[in-house]
């Protein structure tokens, strides 16, 4: 079980929810009380639900119990004869209160399965999947020990500052130069064994400096960290990042939209021409601008700032594709299937090359969004490895 507690002004929750690993296959394990009365709410169960998000395979259920005090007079009893169903007043609100609550609550649970090779002769051998463990909410040694100015930034809460959040969801630029804060504080990432040096002799001032990254074959990220090694897909981690950036421009409806010095002119078959047409307010608030014309044309006048100059066309293409396969392999509703769709074309590819800098930026970015360790698809993110399993393989156990 997960230990949920949060007491604000507002309203205050305490109870247990599942850890991931252990979810049921029915409905009938969710129990709610408002104000200690046993109660049923649509909203309630929703938000929870939202918060185990892509966690919860099809037909799975989280187990939980949640004790919800708030103001009576936000609630409305009368919605059913037996009062068991009850409305508030300002659902909306509630239910962002308590799907942050969830997550954040979630959020304290490593969800980074640990990597053991089977005993066959072949390192090629299988994997296996252990069990996950529970990491405390402050404990981050087993996290790359970047000394990240980001996670400097936040504040006892772990809320980031109004002016950071351009800099946290900004996109993967190779010329980004991250910010260096000085600070006497005691980084959390700043027990991690392994340092990076230019050279094999790392002075004084060095030594307490940050993991370094290697890319494998373009494709994964590696990074020492107190418990073995720790590898990162680099194209789901990205497709987490964009994720999230576009949940939260879909909210925030304030785009930014990257200008293309010479508009892109494309003709669409009808079919793709109307689907753009019927999510082009979501796509506008991404940062996309497209003009409709006749005959199925449409110009593209500019994109969000992650689109990959020159790939404007490609990756419109591309997001049609995967919102027509969403749409009838998953039923996605309109703003998670552009959400995913966006992210899966705009990320990064296996096999893109980044050099240590954007490595940085991408793990950075990474371990500020909502879930890190696993991608909007479900796939995971991060692996570890543990140094015991190094240690067995070269016969040191």
């Amino acid at each position: 079980m997960i230990e949920v507690e949060e007491k604000t002004e507002y309203l205050s929750i305490n109870g247990y929810i599942a850890k991931p690993t252990f979810m049921k296959k029915s409905r009938g394990e969710q129990f709610l009380f408002i104000n200690k009365r046993f109660v049923i709410s649509k909203t309630i169960n929703h938000a929870v639900f939202t918060a185990y998000e892509h966690l919860l395979e099809k037909g799975e259920y989280p187990f939980f119990v949640l004790f919800i005090d708030l103001d009576p007079k936000r609630i409305d009893i009368n919605v059913h004869p037996t009062k068991m169903e009850i409305k508030f007043d300002d659902d909306k609100n509630i239910y962002n209160f308590v799907k942050a609550i969830i997550r954040k609550s979630i959020g304290q649970y490593d969800l980074v399965p640990n990597i053991s090779f089977d005993n066959s002769v072949e390192m090629t051998s299988s994997l296996k999947q252990e069990n996950q463990d529970y990491i405390p909410k402050d404990d981050f040694s087993n996290r790359p020990n970047l000394n990240s100015s980001f996670n400097q930034k936040k504040d006892k809460q772990g809320i980031y500052k109004e002016e950071e959040i351009d800099l946290l969801f900004g996109s993967i630029n190779p010329n980004l130069k991250k910010e260096v804060t000085e600070s006497n504080s005691s980084h959390p990432f700043e027990d991690n064994i392994y340092q990076h040096s230019s050279n094999n002799f790392p002075s004084e001032s060095e030594e307490n400096s940050s993991s370094f990254l290697i890319s494998l074959h373009n494709k994964y990220i590696l990074s020492p960290i107190k418990s073995g090694l720790m590898v990162i897909d680099q194209h789901v981690a990205h497709e987490r990042i964009l994720y999230d950036k576009a949940i939260n421009s879909f909210d925030a409806d304030m785009p930014f939209s990257q200008q293309l010095l010479f508009a892109e002119k494309v003709k669409l078959d009808p079919a793709d021409y109307n689907l753009l047409e019927t999510i082009n307010p979501y796509l506008m608030k991404l940062g996309f601008e497209i003009k409709f014309k006749k005959k199925n044309i449409i110009v593209i006048n500019g994109v969000p700032s992650d689109v990959k100059s020159g790939s404007e066309v490609d990756t419109l293409h591309g997001i049609i594709k995967e919102y027509r396969k969403n749409e009838e392999d998953k039923h996605l509703e309109e703003r998670d299937n552009l959400a995913k769709s966006f992210s899966c074309k705009a990320a990064i590819k296996a096999g893109d090359r980044l050099n240590e800098q954007e490595m940085r930026v991408l793990v950075d970015h990474l371990f500020a969004t909502s879930m890190p360790y696993v991608c909007p698809h479900g796939r995971p993110i991060i692996i570890k490895i543990p140094l015991g399993e190094f240690d067995k393989r070269f016969g040191r156990t």
